[in-house]
């Protein structure tokens, strides 16, 4: 079976952020992720780790502004000093927290800006990156968002992501595979674990019900069979990662709501 990774940022809002690192391992789990952890020192974050046993398999670097409703800087023409500084900042704590992956997220595709200038800034910001990450060890990670979730987002497809990914050629860029994504913009999810799993070019998974984004047990996707797809691809081909559970508790915020919720969990 998969290894699963609590998202802290979705699950336990009924404690404060860094209480939910306690939280997530009293319940059995083994590794966190979460968006952002800049708004806490890497010392305090790496303390809650090592106190509760708790691997870090994965971050966002900065995304911009995301209070104003940036949503990552990597396909932006003429913020490419930004973009870096951010980065840096992300590797710094990647280093502190052991944390192996981290997102970059492309960005909203601005109007008016030719979709051929924004391919080649991402994919610049990206090899750039990839290059900067490999010499502290770590792997970058681009993730297809659908436009429901965060219209005008510039990466939509898994296939977009895999040719941008193969074309880089930077061994440690590698897709972030959102299954609740995928299912909304493509569907067809087993066959593109088995197509895309083998490649080495898958560096997470993410899961969620579809489509309100509760657990993975609501909803259209059959996630226990998806998990024996999994288990099978990545047996055969060699892959040891992990599955981030990004989904928002049926229950809301209140005291137990994502215990309560992990009857999905094998």
């Amino acid at each position: 079976m998969p290894r699963f990774a609590a998202n802290l940022t979705m699950l336990y809002n009924e404690h404060a952020f860094l209480d939910r690192f306690g939280a997530a391992a009293a319940d059995g789990f083994q590794g966190v992720e979460y968006l952002f952890p800049y708004a806490f020192a890497a010392g305090e974050l790496a303390a809650r780790l090592a106190d509760h046993g708790l691997q870090q398999v994965l971050f966002n670097a900065p995304p911009g502004d995301w209070e104003a409703g940036e949503r990552g800087l990597a396909c932006l023409p003429g913020r490419e000093a930004e973009f870096r500084a951010g980065f840096e900042q992300a590797l710094e704590y990647a280093q502190a927290l052991d944390c192996p992956r981290v997102h970059v997220m492309a960005g909203l595709a601005p109007a008016g800006v030719e979709r051929a200038a924004l391919q080649a800034t991402y994919e610049a910001n990206l090899a750039w990156a990839a290059g900067r990450a490999a010499r502290d060890g770590r792997d970058v990670l681009i993730e297809p968002i659908n436009p429901r979730d965060i219209p005008g987002f510039f990466l939509n497809r898994q296939d977009e992501a895999h040719r941008i990914v193969q074309a880089i050629g930077a061994a440690n860029l590698k897709v972030q595979f959102d299954l609740y994504h995928c299912q909304i913009v493509e569907g067809d999810v087993a066959m593109k674990i088995r197509q895309y799993l083998p490649t080495g070019r898958v560096g997470h998974f993410q899961i969620a019900g579809v489509p309100m984004r509760h657990e993975p047990d609501l909803g259209e996707l059959n996630h226990p069979y998806l998990f024996e797809v999994i288990d099978e691809v990545a047996a055969a081909c060699g892959w040891q990662g992990w599955v981030g559970c990004e989904y928002r508790p049926r229950l809301g915020p209140q005291p137990g709501a994502t215990t309560a919720g992990l009857g999905w969990r094998p």
